[in-house]
């Protein structure tokens, strides 16, 4: 596993990143599983595409969000992901 500084996050090659427009939500979907994702989960998960870093994707985001303590809660959330088994 590479280490966290260097870590280009990307969904798994089983799971696909899609926005339900009945729900309203972003969606993972997964084989016989789909997760709705609350809040800004999408946004974050549509920058792991591989070719950013954590930091990568920090600095992205505080375009949008500026006031966010995005270096806190950006690597939580994507690490709980990675826990889930969705990101490599």
């Amino acid at each position: 596993m590479p280490s966290e500084d260097h870590w280009r996050p990307a969904l798994e090659d089983s799971i696909v990143l899609r926005y339900d427009r009945v729900r309203g939500a972003d969606l993972l979907l997964m084989p016989e599983r789909a997760v709705r994702l609350s809040g800004t989960g999408g946004r974050i998960l549509r920058l792991c595409d591989g070719s950013r870093t954590v930091d990568g994707i920090i600095t992205e985001l505080s375009r949008a969000f500026p006031d966010a303590p995005l270096s806190d809660e950006v690597p939580a959330f994507l690490e709980r992901v990675r826990e889930e088994g969705w990101l490599r």
